[in-house]
């Protein structure tokens, strides 16, 4: 008797668990899995019913502290729209509207008194309150629906990272930037939970290709304030040196994370139909090649540095001009240097220097280092459409191809490429592998961090050591006469002037300025790209970029509070 009784304790306390089990996992579907979807319901008992209200995941910036800031969100509001056939007295309602919304008169009339016709929308987007009241008029034939919309609360910030939405034949989606790369992602469909668990646990590239269904919300690498701020040092110096185009990236070169990525001019992205020329959407950040000029010369010298065939002392004699293959390489000024050392190639930024080195590595090994540093494959970094490096005079048997390679012309790089492999430099030899999202948050309420990958050693850490020595010096002593050395700051810093290339031939008065740095110099948690092109009144990249990056240099150290490392 008393098995019996216990026995009956411990099933109805079993069902009474299991009962609460099934409660819990109601709920968390009601309230988390369909929540989207029983919203939506309850937007279309609101008012007037609509087609399906629009539905999208959110891009969110995350500040230095860990804070989720929307780049990309949903903004609701009002369609107001007549039914011609039910609507009486046009007139009278035009007047009525026209108090709340001001409207364009004869466009309305027309709408409101088509024959044969039960639907014409008056306005779109029109906000809350004053579609609540347009809606309380409670006239026949108004419509009022809700409707939902992209937002971007930023207006043009990152605009070339988070892109637009458009169509394509009747397909709305993303079509640049992040909107694109993950439409899969952020797209919202009801009850489109296909294969989920066997997404999640599977490869993160698996998880952001095409072919996921998992509807999720993107959390980027991209600090908010420091985009900002970038955006404005792009923004001065275009305008100061009328440039067609200037451009930046602010990078962790140990993890990849970019902070801040930017072209200007931008745009806005809550007007994109302003824009006349659709190019102005692509991001020539991850989409264009440049010959970059002589920021490449670091990684020429430390291919030479790396090999053996020269240390930081290594002497020559420089005459100014050397002839390769019956072609003429000059140093920027013509002028012979005599017998200068490794440190002089890079401070003096010598043509004739780097093609020395080069030329004691021989063209394969020096090609190795430069495919070493990733210039013949892209970076894989998670935006759509990325460019690939021009490099194909590495595989030329001409010596001249080589040696005008080894101070960066002749050969054509993304600047997301550019800053990838000149960030080994800070990175102890390592390079690593450029991302925008940190994190991808699950509508069913699981995140996944997007790993950081291992990268692969490209020089010894000694040689990246001794190189960005080598910066330091250029920066401390030799940059704009040692006037923008920062005291308690290591700062290690290259800049380049690179001939554009026009139709098969270099434009005698087309410059592209490069500017390349990173600090603490020896503990590097950031790395700066600049370019600029076609400047105008400058001849070098020190002129017009030197002072933007050291602005930006400061602004970072007090921003993060980066201790002093000297």
């Amino acid at each position: 008797m008393k098995f019996n009784y216990l026995t009956r304790i411990r099933l109805i306390c079993i069902g009474i668990f299991v009962f609460a089990v099934l409660i819990v996992a109601r709920l968390y579907i009601l309230q988390i899995v369909n929540s989207d979807s029983y919203t939506e319901k309850a937007n279309r008992q609101y008012l007037s019913t609509s087609q399906n209200i629009f539905n999208r995941g959110t891009i969110f910036f995350q500040d230095k502290n860990g804070g989720l800031v929307s780049g990309a969100t949903l903004k609701s509001g009002f369609i107001v729209a007549v039914n011609p056939e039910v609507l009486k007295e046009p007139e009278s309602v035009y007047s009525k509207v026209n108090e709340l919304l001001p409207i364009e008169h004869n466009d309305f009339i027309v709408k409101a008194t088509k024959e044969n016709d039960p639907y014409e929308e008056i306005a779109t987007r029109v906000d809350l309150e004053i579609g609540q009241k347009i809606s309380d008029l409670k006239i026949p034939g108004l419509q009022v629906f809700k409707e939902r919309w992209r937002f971007y609360p930023g207006g043009n910030m990152a605009s070339h990272i988070i892109g637009i939405m458009g169509f394509k034949e009747d397909e709305y989606a993303g079509r640049y930037g992040l909107e694109r790369q993950y439409q899969s992602q952020l797209f919202r469909k009801d009850g489109s939970f296909v294969n989920f668990f066997a997404q999640i646990f599977s490869d993160i590239k698996t998880v952001t290709g095409d072919n996921s269904d998992s509807e999720a919300d993107i959390v980027t690498t991209i600090e908010p304030t420091v985009q900002l701020y970038l955006q404005d040092i792009l923004a001065s110096v275009n305008e100061k040196w009328g440039s067609e185009t200037t451009g930046g990236i602010i990078m962790d070169p140990a993890t990849g994370e970019i902070y801040a990525m930017e072209i200007f001019p931008t745009f806005d992205l809550n007007n994109p139909q302003l824009i006349g020329d659709i190019s102005m959407f692509s991001n020539p950040l991850v989409e264009n090649v440049y010959e970059m000029g002589s920021i490449i010369k670091p990684l020429t010298i430390s291919a030479g540095i790396d090999a053996g065939v020269i240390t930081a002392k290594s002497t020559y004699y420089d005459p100014g001009f050397v002839m390769i293959n019956n072609k003429k390489i000059s140093n920027f000024d013509g002028k012979e240097r005599g017998t200068v050392n490794m440190q002089d190639v890079l401070s003096q930024s010598l043509n004739v220097g780097a093609a020395y080195v080069q030329k004691l590595l021989g063209n394969e090994q020096f090609t190795k280092y430069m495919y070493g540093f990733g210039l013949n494959e892209k970076t894989g970094i998670d935006l759509p459409s990325e460019g690939r490096n021009l490099v194909e005079n590495l595989k030329s048997p001409r010596d001249i191809e080589h040696a005008t390679a080894s101070f960066g012309q002749g050969i054509a790089l993304t600047p997301i490429s550019a800053i990838r492999a000149l960030s080994a430099l800070a990175n102890g030899g390592i390079l690593v592998n450029p991302h925008i999202v940190k994190r991808i948050d699950y509508k069913i309420g699981i995140s996944k961090d997007v790993p950081i990958l291992n990268g692969r050693g490209v020089i010894k850490e000694e040689t990246a050591e001794e190189v960005t020595r080598m910066l330091v010096y250029s920066a401390d002593n030799i940059l704009l006469g040692g006037t923008l050395k920062i005291p308690h700051y290591s700062v290690a810093v290259k800049t380049g002037t690179a001939q554009m290339a026009k139709e098969g031939e270099y434009a005698e008065d087309e410059f592209l300025h490069s500017f390349v740095g990173y600090f603490p110099a020896y503990n590097s948690k950031f790395i700066i790209f600049l370019y600029t092109i076609n400047p105008k009144g400058a001849r070098f990249g020190s002129e017009t970029l030197s002072e933007p990056f050291f602005d930006m240099v400061k602004f970072l150290i007090n921003y993060y509070e980066v201790p002093p490392d000297r």
